[in-house]
């Protein structure tokens, strides 16, 4: 994987806005439902693979392999193999991916907070329209 050179003030570097700011490549990095799910579901727990994977429903090899990735390069997930046969592997939160998993446990309150508007919100929106009389 080539590292990304980002160039331009800090203030440049750090603005969300800028399409070509390096805090807009880790917002997006990190703003996926798996690498919300996969932070969520370490919390303050070492898991291996399989057991992520039993965790993070409905989550392919292939997604979980590459956020896992992911999340390891930028930081917020460290990985251990231990040099057993067959190698055991383990991932556990960083101390920065501790603090994100702060904001995702924020976001999953405000969800199930809101959850019964949302539906009933969702219900409304996709009823029929009424049938309304020409004048």
């Amino acid at each position: 994987m080539v590292t990304k050179q980002f160039s331009g003030s800090p203030e440049e570097v750090a603005d969300l806005r800028r399409a070509d700011s390096l805090a807009r490549e880790i917002f997006s990095d990190v703003a996926n439902k798996w690498a919300l799910l996969i932070i969520e579901a370490l919390g303050e727990r070492t898991l291996r693979f399989n057991e992520l994977r039993k965790e993070v429903e409905g989550v392919s090899h292939k997604m979980l392999t590459q956020n896992l990735r992911m999340l390891e390069r930028n930081g917020l997930v460290a990985r251990k193999v231990h040099p057993t046969v067959p190698p055991r592997v383990e991932y556990t939160l960083t101390e920065p991916g501790k603090g994100l998993r702060a904001t995702v446990d924020g976001m999953c309150a405000w969800t199930q907070r809101h959850l019964g508007h949302i539906e009933s919100s969702r219900t409304r929106f996709d009823a029929p329209e009424p049938d309304h009389p020409l004048p």
